[in-house]
């Protein structure tokens, strides 16, 4: 429930008068005057979508900030400018940038553009400045008005320095016989209601006259500390000098004090309204009294915080470096830890203490699927100086890891090469490089860039047989193997990758081996095995908190299970290497309960993502769910040229138990065209599966199509495909082309729907909802689009829309 907004309604009919005329309203008033509740009175009917920018001081800061409140973010390859603007297009959603910065952030002609190039975002913003922008309208918020000498001792000001005094339990005021000291008080407050109520709470505490009159909110928060005993003082100092809010225990080890005694200091310092506690029971501060607080900081006060700081984040990262679960206690203040982490590694005297935190804290950040904080923290500590030598190199290699899951596979590869710089000056180099290589092959493996990936994990293998990376460099062996149905190598690999005894160092390793197993054993027709084995693996992983293990495995339950309940995930906030698996899995119970339009919807949205993050395997599992969709939809020519893409795909690859699913696509197409060499495709599918002991499963089964008695000669080589295969193959669906070739051409089938979309007018959430995809993919197929046609704006797409169509009527 808000707080009454005293005195303000001319100022919120302003606002909202204000609100419906302009997009882009700022909310401009001195701190204290309330603008930020004010705001919330007027949106508080609207939906909202709010940013506290209190502490932001970058543009990119901001950005990425208004991205989360609105839950979206960039794809790879993306832009923070681009990605606002269309998560904000065509959304009934009011944008607030509450405590902006404009003079530091730099964000108005941002702003302003964001505006030009949408029809219909709107945003408010709270600030000190205008910023002078042409389409921002301004609303002013001055101070609540002060009773002068002569006019009675009533209005806004009085009543809520009268509500604030009763709430802090003080004495009820006679406003007839203390009016002189009302009134000295109120007109030193300047009618700012934060310096009231301020005002208020030390009037409570220490009496009317007493209470010291204050012209400034400086001043207010200078007083309130005379006032603090000693150990509040202390605490009041020293949250003020971190940005964040901050659990018990933190505040504990900042302040050196018992929990329980800094739970007293906090509570007295709510009290006094000079610490607010979040929903969370987290302590936090409003940003002018942080401000005032931390200049009263002393020296003593900013070495403790360090201190404290970097003792409670060693205290509570895992001992070990490769042990860390989803549920570990101090995620809760992230925050905090990346403080602490960061703060360290900037002395040279502390670096080694904050590069091992923040190489202690990885597992956890991993497991729990937090990718983008891990770099984050990652990259920052290697750009602040070369750490121990050992340490560095893997947070080097941790970092590639998180780089290449949030802004695509290969984006990581500068790290691994800073890895291997710092290997060169480790006690072991061959160790370090060794585990360098099994990260390279890793990014290999999601690439879809197979014999690579065998290679790097075989130069891991080389460089140190016998050390700490054999396991998972055999673990990734297994995958590769088991992509290129060599079952007989996968399953020796993954007995070699299983260790010996249980233990807590990188328990997802043996929980992802035998995820594997399960797999090899539903590509052999072994279903009862499949299902029994990745059960035991998702409900061992939810006992371990290894979520990301987890997750995966029960994605490919789901699949072999319909009746097994899944866990409830944002898919949002995922990491693109998981997000796309579950999200084609999404696809295939849409296309199972019949819902064909939207998992062709989804599974499109996969491809255009996978393929900007790299992920190749995904790319091609989602273009086999496309073409199933679209042949489902009667829709032959864009099934056929998916299915086309994903065999060419596999063939690169190396894949051929997909290659198979993508014929076995063909085979069906074929068929609906009356075409004769549908069983010759069929033919070829069962061709590559035999020699593997593989069987058809899933939606690849559904095209039973009676295979000729042997594939053409000249499509197999071996037990694979040969080289001009795809070439052979594309040729049986080839027909002459009526319509002149266009720079369209380049766009993938799912791109061209977006376009023309937007040659008709539609926002993002428009052509979403039409699609049946979300804004977000919409968004991400428009900066696919941009990037392909060398263009940035909705317009010009239109335009190059508009003339193809005229070209082709003509």
């Amino acid at each position: 429930m808000l707080s009454p907004c005293l005195g303000r309604d001319d100022v919120q009919r302003a606002l909202g008068e204000a609100l419906d005329e302009s997009r882009w309203v700022t909310v401009v008033g001195p701190p204290g005057s309330g603008k930020t509740l004010i705001v919330r009175h007027v949106a508080a009917a609207r939906q909202t979508s709010w940013v506290d920018a209190r502490n932001l001081r970058t543009l990119d800061d901001l950005l990425v900030a208004a991205l989360e409140s609105l839950d979206s973010e960039t794809a790879p390859g993306d832009s923070l400018t681009g990605a606002l603007g269309r998560a904000v297009d065509g959304r009934d959603c009011l944008l607030v940038l509450d405590g902006l910065d404009l003079d530091a952030t730099e964000a108005g002609p941002v702003l302003q553009t964001m505006l030009d190039t949408t029809t219909d975002a709107r945003v408010v913003v709270t600030a000190l400045t205008m910023a002078d922008q042409p389409h921002e309208s301004v609303v002013r918020v001055g101070p609540l008005p002060v009773p002068s000498h002569r006019a009675p001792l009533e209005g806004p000001a009085v009543d809520l320095f009268l509500r604030r005094i009763r709430a802090a339990g003080g004495h009820p005021v006679d406003l007839d016989q203390q009016d002189h000291e009302v009134r000295r008080l109120l007109g030193a407050t300047g009618g700012l209601p934060l310096l009231i109520e301020q005002v208020a709470v030390q009037s409570a505490l220490v009496g009317l006259g007493n209470a010291m009159a204050t012209v400034s909110l400086d001043e207010a928060v200078d007083s309130a500390h005379d006032l603090l005993d000693d150990d509040s003082a202390t605490a009041l100092r020293r949250i003020g000098l971190l940005g964040f809010p901050i659990g018990l225990g933190v505040l504990a080890r900042v302040l050196d004090q018992p929990a329980p005694r800094a739970a007293e200091v906090a509570g007295n310092l709510v009290r006094r309204s000079l610490v607010e506690v979040a929903a969370d029971g987290r302590f936090d501060m409003l940003s002018p009294i942080r401000g005032r607080a931390r200049a009263l900081a002393r020296p003593e006060d900013v070495v403790a915080v360090e201190s404290g700081l970097l003792a409670w984040a060693d205290d509570h990262a895992p001992a070990h470096d490769n042990y860390g679960a989803a549920d570990a206690d101090w995620l809760k203040d992230l925050p905090a830890m990346r403080h602490a982490v960061l703060t360290a590694c900037a002395k040279p005297e502390t670096r080694a203490d904050g590069y091992s935190v923040a190489n202690r804290i990885f597992s956890s950040l991993y497991t729990s699927m937090r990718a983008r904080d891990a770099v984050e923290i990652l990259e920052a500590a290697l750009s602040s100086g070369d750490g121990p030598p050992a340490i560095g190199a893997q947070i080097a290699r941790r970092a590639g890891i998180a780089a290449s899951e949030v802004r695509g596979t290969y984006e990581g590869l500068w790290l691994l090469e800073r890895a291997d710089e710092h290997a060169s000056s480790a006690p072991s180099p061959d160790e370090q490089l060794a585990k360098t290589a099994s990260i390279r092959a890793e990014m290999h493996l999601d690439a879809g860039e197979m014999e690579l990936a065998e290679r790097e994990a075989r130069r891991a293998l080389d460089l140190d047989p016998e050390g700490s990376i054999r396991r998972q460099a055999t673990r990734t062996l297994a995958d590769v193997f088991t992509s290129q149905g060599r079952f007989a190598e996968a399953a020796q690999a993954a007995g070699d990758a299983l260790p010996a005894r249980m233990s807590r160092d990188e328990r997802w390793i043996g929980l992802s081996v035998r995820t594997l197993l399960a797999r090899i054993a539903l590509e052999q027709g072994r279903i009862a095995e499949a299902v029994a084995g990745t059960r035991a693996v998702v409900v061992e992983a939810r006992e371990l908190a290894e979520d990301r293990v987890c997750l995966l495995a029960e994605t490919l339950l789901r699949g072999l299970d319909p009746a097994w309940e899944a866990s409830d995930v944002d898919r949002q906030s995922l990491p693109w290497a998981v997000r796309l698996p579950v999200l084609t899995q999404d696809g295939r119970d849409l296309l199972h309960r019949g819902d064909l339009r939207q998992a062709a919807g989804l599974a499109a949205d996969v491809v255009a993502l996978a393929d900007s993050a790299r992920l190749g395997r995904d790319s091609v599992e989602a273009r086999l769910l496309l073409g199933r969709a679209l042949v489902g939809l009667g829709d032959l020519d864009q099934a056929t040229t998916t299915y086309l893409t994903a065999l060419e795909n596999c063939r690169t690859m190396r894949l051929p138990l997909r290659a198979a699913d993508a014929l076995d696509g063909l085979a069906g197409v074929a068929r609906e065209r009356d075409l004769p060499e549908a069983r010759a495709l069929a033919a070829t599918a069962f061709a590559l599966r035999t020699p593997r002991l593989a069987v058809r499963w899933g939606y690849s089964a559904d095209y039973d199509v009676v295979p000729a008695s042997r594939a053409p000669a000249a499509w197999i080589d071996g037990d694979d495909l040969s080289a001009d295969s795809v070439t052979l193959i594309t040729g049986v669906f080839n027909r002459t082309a009526s319509a002149p070739p266009s720079v369209l051409d380049q766009l993938t089938a799912a791109e061209r729907q977006v376009a023309e979309r937007v040659a008709h007018g539609l926002t993002s959430r428009a052509i979403a909802e039409e699609l049946f995809v979300s804004p977000r993919t919409v968004d991400a197929h428009l900066t696919h689009i941009y990037r392909k046609l060398d263009i940035n704006t909705r317009a010009r797409l239109a335009g190059l829309v508009t003339e193809h169509s005229h070209r082709t009527n003509a």
